[in-house]
């Protein structure tokens, strides 16, 4: 079995679990299959997770919180001032990067919400899309207009992501004679912009 450091455990199970599903999808993902990619016994995952569920929110939990990264770097090498445009470029950037994490974080029915560490890493990626500047409006009840912003623009980076990840957006760019997929994914994320205007009553 190959060895690992005192106390690092958890992080190997989690490494050799993300390896897992990149390569072989989510079916393929068991606690068994987890302990053999880490190079452990099959009770070892018993150490730190409960069961499969425990191992895959935790896993997610850890996309959410790389998402969040991605985006923030995004944001601090950007050269434009409109941070949610940098935020939305990391986002992308993230989901074409690990595709099979991104996708796993949005299967609800295979992860446990209740888990803190999962519902904190989401809220904190969920408020990269809600500019600071944006403050709910004295009639908002309460912040609905705020947070329907925030829906559509969530709504248009997963879908976009999505397509991209499915393969989608490259299948209809190919009736497009010299189409750039790089240059499309920035036109789109540019438009987020329109989204990003406050609204008004």
């Amino acid at each position: 079995m190959a060895p690992y450091h005192h106390g690092s455990l958890r992080e190997a199970l989690l490494s050799a679990a993300e390896k897992i599903l990149q390569r072989e999808g989510i079916n393929a993902l068991t606690l068994r299959a987890t302990a053999r990619e880490a190079g452990v016994s099959h009770t070892a995952p018993a150490h730190h997770f409960k069961d499969l569920t425990g191992l895959v929110s935790a896993l997610a939990a850890s996309g959410f919180a790389r998402l969040h990264d991605f985006a923030r770097a995004e944001a601090s090498a950007a050269e434009t001032k409109d941070q949610l445009v940098a935020h939305a470029r990391g986002y992308i950037a993230f989901a074409r990067a690990h595709p099979g994490l991104y996708k796993l974080m949005f299967r609800s029915e295979r992860l446990d919400w209740d888990q803190p560490d999962l519902a904190s890493a989401a809220e904190d990626a969920y408020s990269l899309l809600t500019p600071a500047s944006e403050a709910p409006l004295a009639h908002d009840r309460p912040g609905q207009r705020s947070i329907a912003d925030t829906m559509a623009r969530w709504s248009y980076l997963h879908g976009l992501a999505m397509l991209l990840i499915d393969g989608r957006l490259s299948a209809g760019m190919s009736m497009i004679p010299g189409a750039d997929e790089d240059l499309l994914i920035a036109d789109l994320i540019a438009r987020l912009e329109r989204l990003h205007r406050p609204s008004h009553p």
